[in-house]
């Protein structure tokens, strides 16, 4: 059920491909390149019920050429799959037509263990497909049942722990999550949902918010490196150099935001990953200044909690003159009360004067 090592499944690729084109992140020259894509998939897979629904939400436009050949040939494989159906019905039973209960009857009617776990993990895709996480959630039950009862090969049992890592990570499970991905590191061999180094990146991610540790296996530290900024992101931390690390992970924050597994869970991360790095900054210091954390903050004492900003280059400049004119207008103030003053002084000592002249002139 798997595929080749670097190869992805083709639904889930398409899958993907959905995703980018519903987010508004993604640059509208991207999209149609996506637009593209998509229809050359869907035509080349004759998927003629998703090309309808696609249609239908204005995600692709409409070639009734297109849509015309498509049914055609369902309706030719239909009619090919009706004489097997009636030939299975009278030699084997009943059978039916949709992918779930299909299925479920291939199930029912396979003994070894292997090839069940395989139906499951087929499931599985079907379930990361739709984003069905009920559906996902009984197969990955389903898939443990099998290995207790009835054992399985070692391959399959490090499948499913990445299927249920994926699992966790879209719930937002990350301690568990993290815990099944390093299992799986070494003995990775499920390229069918996501290549090898996106299987690092979840790794990284889910393990820097969760664990107490440093996640450093040899496997992880020969792939990092291909995934632009991970290798930042990860050492800055573990070096302390907390400049560094936002600077990392501001650049990795796109690729999150993209993401369809981690795109529901953007701002819960954000928070999260913050509350790693004020702790550990933190944990040595009895008492630390706002300035020595270099941040553009206020503190919001009776939520206890620090809400940052990210002034911008006009923002500062405009801060700055104003507190420069402040204090302009301040000096120009002290020095007309000054000059007041002194001015005051001037006419009472030239009105002593006077008087003192007025007396001593001679009658």
């Amino acid at each position: 059920m798997e595929a080749q090592e670097g190869t992805q499944q083709p639904h889930l690729v398409l899958a993907n491909k959905l995703f980018l084109l519903s987010h508004s992140d993604v640059p509208d020259i991207e999209k149609v390149q996506l637009r593209e894509e998509v229809f050359a998939s869907v035509k080349a897979d004759d998927m003629a019920p998703l090309y309808e629904t696609l249609v239908a939400e204005s995600v692709l436009e409409l070639d009734q050429g297109v849509m015309d050949s498509m049914r055609a040939k369902h309706q030719e494989e239909l009619r090919k799959l009706d004489e097997k159906i009636a030939d299975a019905e009278e030699n084997l039973g009943e059978s039916e037509e949709k992918a779930l209960e299909q299925l479920k009857v291939m199930e029912s009617r396979t003994v070894a263990v292997g090839q069940k776990m395989d139906l499951v993990f087929y499931t599985l895709q079907l379930g990361f497909f739709y984003m069905d996480f009920h559906l996902i959630s009984k197969s990955i039950d389903k898939a443990k049942n099998y290995l207790f009862e009835e054992g399985g090969d070692w391959e399959r049992k490090n499948h499913l722990k990445v299927y249920e890592g994926l699992y966790c990570m879209s719930t937002r499970n990350f301690k568990k999550a993290a815990d099944l991905f390093l299992d799986s590191i070494s003995t990775f061999t499920t390229y069918g949902i996501f290549p090898y180094d996106i299987f690092i990146f979840y790794t990284v991610l889910t393990s820097i918010i969760s664990l107490d540790r440093v996640v450093d296996p040899l496997e992880i530290l020969t792939v990092i490196g291909k995934i632009p900024y991970l290798t930042e992101f990860l050492n800055s931390l573990y070096d302390c150099q907390y400049k560094s690390f936002f600077k990392a992970f501001a650049g990795l924050t796109e690729q999150i935001k993209l993401d369809r597994y981690l795109h529901p869970h953007f701002c819960y991360y954000m928070r999260e990953i913050r509350t790693v790095i004020y702790s550990q900054f933190l944990e040595s210091y009895k008492s630390v200044t706002i300035e020595a954390m270099a941040l553009h903050c206020k503190i919001a004492k009776v939520a206890g909690v620090l809400e940052t900003n990210h002034p911008d280059a006009k923002n500062s400049l405009y801060q700055a003159t104003i507190k420069q004119g402040v204090f302009l207008l301040n000096r120009i103030q002290k020095l007309s009360r000054v000059i007041d003053r002194e001015m005051r002084n001037g006419t009472q000592e030239l009105r002593r004067i006077s008087k003192v002249g007025q007396k001593t002139k001679p009658s």
